[in-house]
């Protein structure tokens, strides 16, 4: 069975940095390529989405609010994803979620969340 596991949020001050990592557990890698993305909630708002990037890692797409600030990358040969994030904002203030979704049947699979708090 695949699980997904955030790590890496915390509390920092605004115009700080944190790296967060989710590792895909239960050798995924065996049953197919898979596109991986960032997500995050803040209390009382839907899940948005943050950025994702594919398989071989040269594709990335990212929301318009972390254009710039955010990086996403991957390193398969781990079964990880990392989202860097700089320069962070009150408004970055959420619970971070990873997500796995299979190229080939678009099923996915969700992270428990790590929770960022930016202060001001």
């Amino acid at each position: 069975q695949v699980q997904l596991v955030e790590s890496g949020g915390g509390l920092v001050q605004a115009g700080g940095s944190l790296t967060l990592s989710c590792v895909v557990s239960g050798r995924a890698f065996s049953f197919g390529s898979y596109t991986m993305a960032w997500y995050r909630q803040a209390p009382g708002k839907e899940r948005d989405f943050v950025a994702s990037i594919n398989w071989s890692g040269g594709s990335t797409s990212y929301a318009d609010a972390v254009k710039g600030r955010f990086t996403i990358s991957r390193d398969n040969a781990k079964s990880m994803v990392y989202l860097q994030m700089n320069n962070l904002k009150p408004e970055d203030t959420a619970t971070y979620y990873c997500k796995l979704v299979w190229d080939v049947t678009g099923l996915t699979n969700w992270g428990q969340g790590t929770q960022v708090t930016v202060s001001a």
